[in-house]
């Protein structure tokens, strides 16, 4: 048996920064020169994150959809398909959805709450490739009471000035003209709470917009948890915006998701079919 040598003070000392982001941008969201090849990794992870949400109880009934943007066609969407449980969707399962709500591929129905919201927010947000919203139950619960997430623990700071509420509840999204109101409510922001029905996320990626719905899902039902425990202390202002900027980003919400990816990959790998 060797004995090792104690450590020393050079070899506890902070790695530089650049070598820090050069070790962290080594895992990158990965490019394509190919539409089709960026189709399919759009559409693994559509899938992924539907069963992801199941798992997590997200589900309810009907309610709840996730699209991403095609990549050659950016007009149209990817969505899971109507009436079919998120824990069971697969890759081959996913709807593409034209600009007038038809579907273009795909043998089921499309749930005309989710062409509504997710084509509004689309076309108003070119950025946008994935977009996320469910009936979870603590989204629910904090949207039926008239509060913002606010910052009270680090994992909140990442919609910290950076969330809408939208007000006018009118009952289910069948109109495109709420749509597009969403859409305007929602402007440049990760999130947003839907008074009386619940949250919507969206990213740059897929794996981002579905991270941030399952952040902000935890972070409501932290928020809950904490004001019925007793009164709370806010993060200040000056902390939650520089927390914001630490981890808010969309690189920080691409990596949150990867080992989820990975967990649901490599326990449910029907997903691919």
């Amino acid at each position: 048996m060797t004995t090792r040598e104690p450590l020393t003070a050079e070899d506890l000392a902070p790695i530089p920064e650049p070598e820090l982001v050069r070790h962290y941008r080594s895992t990158a969201p990965p490019q394509f020169a190919d539409p089709a090849e960026e189709r399919r990794h759009r559409k693994e992870r559509l899938a992924a994150a539907l069963r992801l949400f199941g798992r997590f109880g997200f589900d309810e009934g009907v309610a709840g959809h996730i699209t991403a943007r095609d990549p050659e066609f950016p007009d149209y969407f990817w969505v899971n398909p109507f009436a079919v449980p998120f824990s069971h969707v697969r890759v081959s399962d996913l709807l593409l959805v034209d600009g007038e709500g038809e579907v273009v591929q795909g043998e089921y129905l499309v749930n005309k709450a989710a062409f509504v919201i997710h084509s509004s927010v689309h076309q108003a947000r070119p950025d946008v490739v994935g977009a996320a919203h469910a009936h979870s139950l603590y989204g629910k619960a904090l949207s039926a009471t008239g509060q913002h997430i606010e910052p009270l623990t680090q994992d909140a700071c990442v919609f910290h000035d950076d969330h809408a509420v939208f007000e006018d509840y009118t009952g289910l999204v069948n109109d495109l003209e709420e749509g597009r109101r969403i859409a305007r409510v929602l402007g440049s922001h990760k999130a947003a709470i839907l008074r009386n029905h619940g949250l919507l996320t969206v990213g740059t990626t897929v794996d981002s917009a579905a991270w941030w719905f399952i952040a902000m899902e935890r972070s409501a039902q932290a928020q809950l948890a904490a004001k019925a425990a007793g009164p709370t202390r806010e993060i200040s202002v000056e902390n939650a915006k520089l927390t914001h900027e630490q981890s808010g980003h969309e690189y920080a919400g691409w990596i949150q998701f990867q080992p989820l990816f990975e967990r649901i990959a490599r326990e449910e790998p029907d997903l691919f079919d």
